[in-house]
């Protein structure tokens, strides 16, 4: 049932609070409107569109820089990132990325996002994958959205470190995957 507007532009502004990631065909459907209405909504709350509101959070919530890689060379969209702690990304599973006939992505694409993640995440000029242990749990689909989230567990030893990367649609687990990283140094601080 369609929600008056007052009422459906104040929920529509707390659900973008609360996952500033979400698409404006997923709140079209959650509210049961068209996706102009979502996005005449949204301008008329001064409500950015999705590409802003990432760079809008990546830029506010952190200002570390990838050291081990080019920018360009990480898989997805890099929206979270604490050095040698944790980062985020997110890949949105297009025509490109799925095999033609199934429309499923293929692994390739799901593994190059966490594994540039966990190389992402390593505070170091040089960071290598010397070892990976991944297992896919379940198939990605054409147009949904990856978030992959990366947590370095262990650096013990000043050459490794062990990077662990669970990747997600919606709520749902679609890849994990532990990372030993070789890094040149470990960053003193």
């Amino acid at each position: 049932m369609r929600k008056p507007k007052a009422e459906r532009q104040r929920l529509l502004t707390e659900t973008i609070e609360k996952t500033p990631f979400i698409t404006d065909e997923k709140l079209a459907k959650m509210f049961h409107v068209s996706i102009q209405t979502i996005r005449l909504d949204r301008m008329e709350l001064a409500i950015p569109e999705l590409r802003e509101r990432i760079k809008s959070v990546a830029t506010s919530q952190w200002n570390e820089t990838v050291r081990a890689l080019v920018i360009e060379d990480v898989i997805g969209e890099i929206v979270d990132l604490e050095l040698d702690q944790r980062a985020i990304s997110i890949l949105d599973i297009e025509k490109e990325h799925v095999f033609t006939k199934k429309n499923i992505a293929r692994g390739h694409h799901l593994f190059a996002q966490a594994n540039s993640l966990a190389v992402a995440v390593i505070n170091d000029e040089l960071a290598l994958t010397a070892k990976s242990e991944i297992k896919f749990t379940r198939q990605v689909k054409e147009g949904e959205r990856v978030i992959a989230k990366a947590r370095v567990e262990n650096t013990a030893d000043k050459h490794k470190t062990i990077v662990s990367v669970d990747s997600f649609v919606e709520n749902e687990q679609v890849f994990t995957g532990i990372f030993h990283m070789y890094r040149s140094t470990m960053n003193e601080n």
